[in-house]
Order: structure tokens, then sequence, then C-alpha cells
């Protein structure tokens, strides 16, 4: 039954949910805090469903967070650019395609958020290690126990299931609540 499916979904995503670490909540505000002082650029990318959050994620905080305020933040989504993706995809590797954009864009005062469901993403971490070794600010978003990712950021908020649609959900509502106290505050 539809019906039965559906409850039980939500129940095991609400209890998905009750494993999100409020300490790392914390730090991800933090970083994001500090990041809108400094007057820094977020860069935020994934694949698949995480590049839909990162996308929504830039939404959010370009528009929504500090929409008729003076001070706003800057983010900016490295998988949105479909013709650069693909350039970089077909003239070197699609391992290149977030790396080479933070290469003409970051600098040490920004922060970087990968977003990846398993952790383990290569073009993700390639990204990662880059920014780390130029001195920006890195978060990672993942599940799985965190992957690679987890042990490749600064801070990282992992969603502790191997479910990859309730990973994605989760860090939907983890990027959904930063907004909203951001927006709030």
């Amino acid at each position: 039954m539809p019906s039965k499916y559906i409850r039980e979904y939500i129940e095991k995503f609400t209890a998905v949910l009750q494993l999100i670490k409020e300490r790392e909540f914390e730090q991800f505000i933090h970083a994001l805090e500090g990041a809108y002082e400094r007057n820094a650029t977020i860069f935020v990318f994934g694949n698949g469903g995480s590049g839909v959050n990162a996308s929504h994620f830039v939404a959010d905080f370009n528009k929504g967070v500090r929409y008729k305020k003076d001070k706003r933040f800057k983010v900016i989504c490295l998988n949105d650019n479909m013709p650069i993706i693909s350039a970089y995809a077909n003239d070197l590797s699609y391992n290149d395609i977030f790396i080479e954009q933070l290469k003409n864009l970051m600098t040490k005062d920004d922060m970087v958020i990968g977003i990846s469901g398993s952790g383990n993403s290569e073009n993700v971490l390639k990204a990662i290690r880059y920014a780390n070794t130029k001195g920006a600010t890195t978060f990672g978003l993942c599940g799985y126990g965190g992957g690679a990712l987890k042990d490749t950021v600064q801070k990282s908020l992992v969603v502790n299931s191997d479910d990859m649609q309730k990973v994605e959900d989760a860090h939907a509502v983890v990027l959904h609540c930063a907004m909203q106290w951001f927006m709030n505050k």
C-alpha cells in the first residue's frame, strides 16, 4: 500500500534526522557567519541530488536570507554552469569540473562547501583538497558515515544513513535550517 510506504519512509527519515549532531550544525552556522562577516564568496557544489541541494542553497542564501538588506551573502554553485562543466569534462576529466572553476574564482578568504551523499565523489574531493592547499575554509555535507570527504574537509556535517534519498533529504533540511537561522537573525 502506498499509504503504508510513505508512513514508513517518514518514520525512517525522522529517525535519520534525530542522528544529526547539533555541534556539527553549529559549526556549519559559524563557518557561514565567518564567510559572511569577511565578505567571502561561498562556493558550493555536488553531483546529482547533492547538486540540486547546492543549487537550492544558492537561491535560498542569495535571495531569501538577505533580501531587502544592504549586506548579502555571496554564494556561487559550481554545478550550475553546464557549458563550463561539459568543457572541462570533455577536455580534461569529469573529476576536474569543480577544481578548475575554483582555480579561476576562489581566494584564500573564501568558503568551499562540498556536498556528497556518499562522501566519496572524486570531483568533490579534488576541489576540496585544492581549496585546503590555498587556505580557504572547507566544509562537507555527507552521508554514509562521511566517506573520504569527512576526513578531507576542515569541518563536516555527517548524516548517518546509508540510504541516499534520506541523506539528500536530510541535507535539504539542514540547508533550510541554516537559511532560516540567518533569515531570522
